[in-house]
């Protein structure tokens, strides 16, 4: 599996956005995180399908959109018509995983479902062999610029073995707190994407050198 660091948008400077989107093309990045958040599941209220939906029109990146929202069958459609490639949803948003799982396939997108810092892997044992990836949320999720929970660390070691021993090709992807610092032990952990926010954006003027140098981590 490919290592990749994926950008979260929640980081950009939404008075503009396009420089983010094209600082993304320009380092070569594959993916860009989006987090969806209702103000219920979580406090804050970012944005929607319709903001997926410009920034589509302006980018050819992989759209790796992660909800933090309830009601989650209201929102695959029109995701999926504003041009997401893959839909994560949160375990603890819903009780009916499986169904919310092939709702998202019958769109023909990619499926995740992200974990808080406080849930337990063993809650994914009936669902893994239907995901595409899992997302470990190494802060508690709503805020960017949080500090990295170290024991996510362990939870993504124990998941990387549980892929491992069960045969199964999920990506794991590790959100929040993400840094060059941390970088080579998450990879090192067992994780395929690493999501970047303040990593990143905080430093526009070196973005693509800092891109870069995830690159490099992830190649030695």
């Amino acid at each position: 599996m490919n290592k990749v660091v994926a950008p979260s948008l929640l980081a950009a400077n939404f008075a503009n956005l396009l420089p983010s989107l094209q600082l993304c093309e320009e380092a070569n990045l594959h993916s860009l995180h989006l987090d969806v958040m209702d103000g219920h599941f979580v406090p804050p209220i970012s944005f929607g399908s319709q903001m997926v939906a410009a920034l589509r029109i302006k980018s050819s990146l992989f759209f790796d959109v992660h909800l933090m929202t309830y009601r989650l069958e209201e929102h695959i459609e029109d995701f999926f018509m504003a041009g997401a490639d893959s839909l994560s949803f949160h375990y603890e948003a819903t009780s009916h995983h499986h169904r919310i799982i092939e709702q998202i396939k019958e769109f023909g997108l990619k499926v995740g479902v992200a974990l808080n810092p406080s849930s337990p892997l063993t809650l994914l044992s009936d669902i893994l062999p239907y995901l595409d990836k899992v997302l470990i949320m190494s802060v508690n999720p709503g805020y960017g610029g949080q500090k990295f929970i170290e024991h996510s660390l362990t939870k993504i070691k124990n998941l990387a073995f549980f892929r491992q021993e069960l045969g199964l090709n999920f990506l794991i992807e590790v959100d929040g707190g993400v840094n060059l610092q941390n970088a080579a032990a998450l990879y090192k952990a067992g994780a395929d994407v690493l999501i970047a926010g303040n990593a990143l954006f905080s430093d526009s003027t070196n973005f693509i050198k800092n891109a870069a140098k995830f690159q490099e981590i992830f190649n030695d």
